[in-house]
């Protein structure tokens, strides 16, 4: 079975950083686009940064210029690296996996950002 594994959340202080990592067994990254989302207290999911199969790497608006998002297919690897953290930042972070018609979440990963 495919397993998504986050790792690297936790509590920092605004201005710090943060870098998230996402491990996956019995699939290979290399066929995959990967994403990473997340979802605040009593709101929706939203994406936070993409890279393709191809290395093209989308951000959303709110951490253009803060984030970095990175693979590594060797090491079936997917990485987030946040700069600047804002309290607004606060949520639980996922790890994504698509491909056509397959699709894998990790379980998550705390992120909160607070004095």
């Amino acid at each position: 079975q495919v397993q998504l594994v986050e790792s690297g959340g936790g509590l920092v202080q605004p201005g710090g950083s943060l870098r998230l990592s996402c491990a996956g067994s019995r699939i290979m990254f290399a066929i995959y686009d990967l994403g990473w989302y997340r979802q605040a207290p009593g709101k929706q999911r939203e994406l936070v940064a993409s890279i393709t199969k191809s290395g093209s790497t989308n951000y959303a608006d709110s951490v253009k210029g803060r984030s970095t998002i990175s693979r590594d297919n060797v090491k079936n690897t997917v990485y987030l690296q946040m700069n600047s953290l804002k309290p607004e930042d606060t949520a639980v972070y996922y790890c994504n996996a698509i491909n056509g018609r397959r699709e894998h979440w990790g379980q998550g990963t705390q992120v909160t950002v607070s004095s």
